[in-house]
């Protein structure tokens, strides 16, 4: 580890880090939907439990089909991922599979064989088992989904939050010593719930868009206008608590990954009673002049909202870039060192570990390992710093972090507002429905002689075609909250401990960048494959018999 691979081609890295970003964006457009139709699929089949009406059991036997064929691509595309770790990270591997592999080991034993095993109940025992075990299945097979992603965003929060290991020297390997600290971090709990959330809200959108097709249609308008009200109220729902646990979640970011929140603000100086920032230019086209300028320009905040949403405290203290950079002193008293002094450190357990492993070798006594030792527990908090040449490659890109932040919340806002919106209209409020209905009217958006309707089968065609839009719009705020994690504490594979030249694999550019253009191809094709099957199954519609 002490000489590991600094000299690999800058090509290598690029490369590698787009192969991984290509995979996990791809990935991550199955799996949220996979999580949130199994919420659809069964609120639907309880239904049908509950009441033994036929119309909601091929009702959910309709969403059960769109589920499964985005289940097939996406444990296509995750097993992909996973074996990437291997052939283009395989330092990162050695240096800290002990601890990575864990949760995804378990994942792979528990989480996936349990969606195995329900999924076929699911599909093919309707007539085999009881409608209660069959109920059961289709519960279970949306739980082990998000058990599976439960395990796999343990491991993604370790990531961002190293905790339960300790470094062996001997090994060269950092090893778990706390399964628990890891499995429930705090960080891993705030970002799972945070996730998920955000997955029902592709599976409500989903689900509102199609039954609006059908609408539009005039097509099987008993489900459609079934179907979007279960949509409507999981996305709700979904959405308030996507914000209610982003809000947890950026206030652990702002205790670990200070760096992160400050890009995601475009924060070049902190301080107490800082604003959040509504709208600011913060240029797409390169890193700004953080350290010269006071901030970015034409910024329009709202004040004293960061600090709260950091800290709880509207007059909280929130460090900016500038201040990560040169130090600065935290509210309880201890001071943050400045990036160039945790450089020094890191290069201090570097050598450290670099005599140690030398006077192992040599025989040397008790006593003088004990010394390295020390030294090197001393500094090994820093380690991965030892690697950084300047302390402007820690500054993660701004612009990627800022902008995609600002897309995810206002979508998100967007969303809360719309299904609270349609619920209002669909459950027919006397007072709020018709008093929708005449702003509406009052702002151009419906005729006025449609502003004393009452029933959302009859909206304007352009109604639909929004809701039709919100699909797309809701991944575009989904992949947005991706970026924002894993752009935010570049340049850190691990944060703190290992930067992305260092886990790298020793491998050709070139090989790389053809595997690449491989996958692009590959994953392109799957997504065609998907929508074009999904397309001809929503045109086909559900199966309704006597």
């Amino acid at each position: 580890m002490t000489n590991l691979l600094l000299n690999i081609d800058a090509g290598t890295i690029d490369w590698s880090r787009a192969q991984f970003a290509l995979t996990a964006i791809y990935h991550w457009l199955f799996v949220p939907l996979t999580l949130g139709l199994a919420v659809i699929m069964g609120i639907m089949e309880t239904c049908y439990y509950r009441t033994k009406d036929k119309f909601w059991k091929d009702t959910a036997i309709f969403w059960q089909k769109l589920f499964g064929i985005n289940f097939a691509m996406g444990v296509a595309t995750g097993i992909i991922l996973e074996f990437e770790f291997g052939t283009n990270w395989s330092n990162y591997s050695w240096f800290v599979g002990d601890i990575f592999g864990a949760p995804l080991a378990v994942e792979g034993i528990v989480a996936f064989f349990m969606e195995s095993t329900f999924v076929a109940v699911m599909y093919f025992g309707w007539k085999k088992v009881s409608p209660g075990f069959h109920l059961a299945s289709t519960w279970l097979t949306g739980l082990g989904a998000t058990i599976s992603a439960w395990w796999i965003l343990v491991a993604n929060a370790w990531m961002q939050y190293p905790v339960g290991c300790e470094f062996n020297p001997d090994t060269m390997r950092n090893e778990m010593v706390s399964f628990a600290e890891v499995a429930l971090s705090p960080f891993a709990v705030s970002k799972f719930c945070h996730t998920v959330a955000s997955a029902w809200i592709i599976g409500g959108v989903f689900c509102v868009g199609v039954s609006c097709w059908y609408l539009m249609k005039k097509r099987e308008t008993k489900m459609a206008l079934e179907s979007l009200k279960i949509g409507a109220w999981v996305g709700l729902i979904a959405a308030v608590l996507a914000a209610a646990t982003g809000h947890k979640s950026a206030q652990d970011v702002a205790e670990v990954q200070p760096m992160k929140l400050a890009a995601m603000e475009a924060l070049y100086n902190g301080g107490n009673d800082v604003g959040l920032t509504a709208v600011a230019w913060v240029s797409p086209f390169g890193q700004p002049d953080y350290e010269n300028e006071e901030s970015a320009p034409l910024k329009i905040e709202m004040p004293y909202a960061l600090s709260f949403m950091a800290t709880n405290d509207f007059h909280g203290y929130v460090p900016g870039i500038n201040d990560i950079l040169n130090g600065y002193t935290r509210p309880d008293g201890t001071r943050e060192l400045s990036v160039n002094e945790k450089i020094e450190r890191g290069k201090m357990a570097i050598i450290a570990l670099t005599e140690y492993r030398t006077a192992k070798a040599d025989g040397a006594d008790e006593a003088t390992l004990s010394s390295l030792s020390s030294a090197l527990q001393e500094n090994m908090k820093y380690f991965g710093y030892g690697y950084i040449k300047d302390k402007s490659q820690v500054v993660p890109p701004i612009a990627v972090n800022f902008w995609a932040f600002r897309i995810m919340v206002g979508v998100g806002c967007l969303l809360i507002l719309y299904f609270a919106l349609l619920l209002v209209i669909t459950y027919k409020i006397p007072f709020l429905t018709v008093f929708t209905r005449r702003l509406l009217a009052t702002i151009g958006l419906i005729p006025e002689t449609e502003a004393d309707g009452n029933d959302i089968t009859n909206l304007p065609a352009w109604h639909y075609w929004f809701a039709i839009a919100l699909i797309p719009l809701a991944y575009i705020a989904s992949e947005s909250g991706w970026l924002v994690a894993e752009f935010g504490r570049q340049p850190w594979t691990i944060q703190d401990m290992l930067p992305t030249w260092v886990a790298v694999s020793d491998l050709q550019s070139g090989s790389v960048m053809l595997t690449f253009f491989l996958f692009l191809i590959l994953f392109t094709t799957m997504l065609a494959v998907e929508v074009s099957i999904m397309l001809r199954q929503i045109q086909k519609g559900p199966e309704f018999k006597s």
